[in-house]
């Protein structure tokens, strides 16, 4: 075997190696269901690439390489290049852009496909982000500052650091940032992140049995408050609807707008129901049943009558016309 056929040979070992720890934690991976169509491919120059940490950009390919998803290639940055791995080509591309609001703005470029020396360089500084995390966040701890360093991100050429990091409260990291320059004589920058995108970092499984949401697909995180509970009638326990990152988990908004758009159409639960036998209010409302419960008393619920949603508003009516019925239920008044 000659020296060029074993350069080769490695180059393809180790690509090979990235791609399937790659292919075993690629988050927020989207389908490319055009892929086979030649047309659609052919169509765009632009790729999404997709970094440490699951950052993902938009780069152009100005040079006319054929790239297709998995390829490691080396990219444009503000300072220097990066090295990134090719998830989505093709028209697909273009949807995305427009999805997060990239079509308009500047670009960067694809300088070339990744050789094995780029390889060698990024496993390399890859694997100098542990210790990297660890020993900032001793020099964060004596410095006094109220602030978690959860992950590090080295670029391509190592020639800047990211430092992600948590906090409750504004964080004056000045005199960090020049003690990290001047142990790690790399240009920082800081990113401050949720608890919510943390835990996505992290990962696990949740209480459905299933991987994280945030870990899996997740890259938009909207709050969460206790209204939805309410509005789905679900008891608030909050053992069971907190998820790892400590807040309420991001599931309870899935099904939030349904709810919201079925109970526009029940009867108001403001509005109290006149019978012969009294007064009665509205306790609860169960959207899937098309139910409403209603008690003579707020307070202190008893002798709870169950009526659909359609027997209140004809109950509301008979009042605003001045007639009570003899009861609540259809099958009294008889």
């Amino acid at each position: 075997m000659n020296y060029h056929s074993y350069v080769r040979k490695q180059c393809v070992s180790l690509k090979n190696n990235y791609y399937e720890k790659q292919n075993q934690c690629n988050k927020f991976r989207v389908c490319d269901y055009l892929c086979d169509i030649t047309d659609f491919q052919q169509n765009s120059n632009y790729i999404e690439a997709q970094f440490k940490n699951s950052r993902k950009e938009f780069y152009i390919d100005d040079k006319g390489l054929e790239l297709k998803r998995g390829d490691m290639v080396v990219v444009e940055c503000t300072h220097g290049y990066d090295i990134g791995v090719i998830t989505l080509t093709g028209q697909l591309v273009l949807l995305q852009m427009k999805k997060r609001g990239r079509l308009n703005t500047e670009i960067k470029k694809i300088y070339r496909k990744a050789n094995i020396i780029d390889v060698e360089k990024y496993e390399e500084i890859k694997a100098k982000e542990y210790q990297t995390m660890i020993r900032s966040r001793k020099i964060a701890k004596c410095l006094g500052l109220q602030m978690k360093i959860s992950y590090v991100e080295y670029q391509g050429d190592g020639s800047k650091v990211i430092f992600y990091y948590v906090a409750e409260e504004r964080v004056d990291f000045r005199q960090l940032i020049k003690d990290l320059a001047k142990i790690f004589h790399v240009r920082i920058e800081m990113k401050q992140i949720g608890v919510r995108q943390e835990t996505g970092q992290i990962g696990g499984i949740g209480s459905c049995g299933r991987e994280f949401c945030c870990a899996s697909w997740m890259n938009n995180f909207t709050s969460v408050s206790t209204n939805v509970t309410q509005l789905q009638n679900i008891p608030f326990n909050t053992q069971k609807l907190t998820g790892q990152c400590s807040k309420l988990q991001c599931c309870l908004n899935y099904e939030i707008d349904t709810y919201t758009k079925i109970q526009n159409n029940f009867p108001s639960k403001k509005i109290p129901l006149l019978s012969q036998s009294g007064i009665y209010y509205c306790i609860k409302i169960d959207v899937l049943k098309n139910q409403m419960y209603y008690s003579t008393s707020i307070n202190n619920p008893t002798n709870i009558t169950v009526l659909s949603s359609e027997r209140v508003s004809e109950v509301i009516c008979m009042n605003k016309k001045g007639h009570k019925p003899i009861a609540l239920e259809t099958n009294k008044n008889k």
